[in-house]
């Protein structure tokens, strides 16, 4: 019976002398409901030879009815103590939390060719000396020490240890064994010379000798009882093991005090399983039973069936875990090679295709920054519609692929919403919509270290050709100021590059203040790193668009309406009569349809004019500037954002308009002192009316969405309101006052 290997197996992982009196029946329980033996329960209970009374089970099996414990409380026990289901882990999908094993590559050694290493007794036997040694190298003196002199027999005649000792410390028996006049059994108890006697690695708190009374996660046992001992001793050695003590058990092995130095148990955990894996890449079969920080080891300067248990070695190999951590992963390294010129100076190896003609390669990275209100989600939408139909994005050619949308801030229903809105305001036929997935992830998003395996391994067969992720402040882990940090966390980018050969493309936000003075590649916030770690930074920046400025494009909407209008009703008055002056003016215009259009139609036109108008107030301009690695720099394209898309401007309107706050800090200074109190007053309420607009595509209009339009505090807003008039702030909210009767 498969699932019955299966459980007795996890006991092994479980000491019954560590468990309470409910815990061990616990275990009882649990295997009568998953169809196990009382003899079954008999036989792993013997292991506790304090407690275990011969028949007990039996006795107790009979009234185990109807509890509901399973056999997960076995599982659970055996995971405490070290087991992982690793053999059932390719077999399942991982999920969120589960991590990609380490390489298989971390092979130091052949062990076929190692030759053996000879270990000896000492030539002059001191117990003292030996376990003395021990204690001073591997614990504080105020720390507790769990050791273990007195044994039990089990049915084959098997000793095996008890729960033992833990309440001194290692000051008070080295200072016990020194005055002993060289009887360690004075001080420790009698030990049985045919079992020997067992110490703990790890200090304890004094109260107990299970894993959570561990205090410091310092050391693991490292033991192999089924090779020769030359070989094992040579293998440790030269793995570089970063070994506290090597201690020879008296009988088949060698017992290999390992420095983990873990700050935590799970810390411990993930670092013995790392440990273990590369022993056994190397040729060490290691006994798993062993991964308990709490674990017993063979106690150094004692006897067992007439052999010494003895230190072979002190501190040899690498001095701590990270050093050896780092020389294990740099001997085993995936770096290429150094490539001669040469080798390929007639023979130049094919370019990456372009994703974005003339900005972009395909499989490379690009960034999108730009503030609040620039409609960067909206630009990226665009840019994935552009990938999906081979369609053109803000005035570049993209080529046609699969594109992966990463959606950490939407709903599903409004992404979803927003694409189509989007496809629709573009003029675009939705025939490629199958090239674009979206991956919906608000309220489950996790940190970029982990969220790149796992997009990984979802795309890893769909031939994307983009990857989109938004917005990665989602996703951001570390110090965004700290180069390091953000180094660490842009690498997750160039993995997912790598291993899916596909382009990634993410965005970012300025950094507080005005934007225009500065080189677009200051612009995003944080660490410096940001705008140089891709190989294409797209960089949004506010145009300044004055009140006479969109007068004038107000004006010229409504006259270009107007004439559309009258050629449309007679084109041979509109040729006769009027002039290209009329057409500059509103007022000309207005009166020439009034003669042309009868008043329906006027009507008509009046309110396609209102609505034109409005659309003018609510958009905003943008220049988008780049720095690119692969490509020639590009001239500025100058934009209007009007919700929910981007359009270039071809009028050349935007052309000679400055970005907000450019030019020299004297002349911006100088004229800040020329303007009076009342011309700043003016543009106070202009900007906080402009704000007002551009916030009120959104469903409502808030006091913070405001100050991060104007780059201002909400203490500011407030100010502003207050002094315009024509605002009010309700619930955090800022609404138009109505107009008094």
């Amino acid at each position: 019976m498969e699932n019955k290997l299966d459980l007795l197996s996890l006991l092994e992982y479980v000491d019954p002398s560590y468990l309470d009196y409910q815990e061990w029946l616990n275990v009882g329980m649990a295997l009568k409901q998953e169809g196990y033996t009382a003899s079954d329960w008999e036989e792993w209970s013997k292991r506790d030879g304090q407690r275990y009374h011969p028949g007990e089970c039996f006795k107790k099996w009979t009234t185990f009815e109807g509890n509901g414990i399973t056999g997960a409380t076995i599982t659970q026990m055996a995971k405490e103590n070290g087991w992982e289901p690793r053999a059932h882990r390719e077999d399942r999908e991982l999920d969120w939390n589960d991590e990609i094993s380490i390489s298989d590559d971390y092979v130091v050694i052949d062990k076929n060719w190692i030759e053996g290493q000879e270990i000896s007794e000492p030539t002059q036997w001191n117990p003292v000396k030996e376990l003395t040694t021990y204690l001073e190298t591997l614990f504080e003196a105020s720390e507790n020490v769990g050791y273990v002199v007195s044994t039990w027999q089990n049915d084959e005649g098997k000793h095996l240890p008890t729960k033992g000792n833990w309440d001194r410390t290692a000051g008070e028996l080295i200072q016990a064994l020194n005055e002993s006049n060289g009887d360690i059994g004075s001080v420790l108890g009698d030990y049985n010379p045919e079992a020997g006697a067992w110490i703990r690695f790890n200090p304890l708190d004094g109260n107990g000798v299970k894993n959570d009374n561990v205090t410091e996660f310092r050391y693991a046992l490292v033991e192999s009882d089924t090779m020769d001992l030359e070989k094992q001793n040579a293998i440790m050695r030269e793995l570089e093991l970063p070994i506290a003590a090597l201690v020879y058990s008296g009988k088949k092995s060698i017992h290999a005090i390992v420095k983990i130095d873990a700050a935590n148990y799970d810390e411990y955990r993930k670092r013995v399983d790392y440990l273990y894996n590369v022993c056994k890449k190397n040729g060490l079969n290691i006994d798993n039973q062993n991964r308990n920080p709490s674990r017993l080891s063979r106690m150094p300067g004692v006897e067992r069936n007439g052999k010494k248990q003895f230190i072979i070695d002190t501190n040899i190999g690498k001095p701590n875990w990270a050093e050896w951590n780092e020389w294990i992963e740099g001997i085993n390294d995936d770096l290429p090679d150094p490539e001669s010129l040469t080798d390929y100076w007639d023979h130049m190896p094919q370019l990456a295709p372009p994703l974005i003609e003339g900005v972009l390669r395909q499989g490379h990275k690009m960034l999108m920054a730009g503030p609040s209100k620039a409609g960067k989600s909206f630009a990226l939408i665009e840019l994935s519609i552009g990938i999906a139909e081979g369609a053109k994005w803000l005035g570049w050619q993209c080529t046609q692929g699969k594109v992966l949308y990463v959606n950490l801030e939407l709903d599903r229903a409004s992404a979803l919403h927003r694409f189509k809105d989007v496809y629709q305001s573009l003029g675009l036929q939705p025939n490629n919509i199958s090239n674009i997935d979206i991956w919906n992830l608000r309220g489950k998003s996790v940190p970029m270290d982990k969220l790149a395996p796992k997009l990984i391994r979802r795309a890893q067969k769909k031939n994307y050709i983009a990857v989109i992720i938004d917005p990665i402040y989602k996703v951001l882990t570390g110090d965004e100021n700290s180069a390091d940090q953000m180094a660490h966390f842009t690498n997750q980018f160039d993995k997912i590059a790598t291993e899916l050969g596909s382009s990634v493309i993410y965005c970012h936000h300025h950094s507080k203040g005005t934007q225009g003075n500065k080189k677009s590649m200051d612009r995003a916030s944080g660490s410096g790193v940001f705008a140089r770690d891709p190989d294409a930074l797209i960089d949004l920046v506010e145009l300044e668009i004055t009140d006479a400025l969109i007068k004038q494009q107000e004006g010229a909407a409504a006259c270009s309406i107007y004439a559309n209008a009258i050629r449309q009703a007679n084109f041979d008055y509109f040729d006769e009569h009027v002039g290209i002056d009329d057409q500059q003016s509103v007022s000309q215009m207005n009166m020439h349809a009034k003669r042309i259009l009868d008043p329906e139609r006027l009507k008509q036109i009046e309110s396609e004019i209102t609505k034109a108008v409005q659309s003018i107030r609510v958009r905003s301009a943008w220049r988008v500037e780049g720095t690119l690695r692969e490509y020639p720099k590009f001239q500025p394209v100058n934009m209007w954002f009007q919700y929910p898309v981007h359009k270039v401007d071809d009028t050349g309107f935007l052309k000679d308009i400055q970005p907000e706050g450019d030019g020299p800090a004297w002349k911006k200074n100088f004229e800040k002192k020329k303007k009076s109190p009342s011309d700043i007053k003016k543009e106070q309420n202009e900007s906080l009316e402009l704000a007002f607009e551009a916030c009120s595509i959104e469903d409502t209009i808030t006091l913070e969405g405001i100050a991060e339009y104007l780059g201002v505090t909400e203490r500011t807003v407030r100010n502003r309101i207050k002094n315009h008039g024509g605002y009010r702030i309700v619930n955090g909210e800022v609404e138009k006052k109505p107009n008094k009767k």
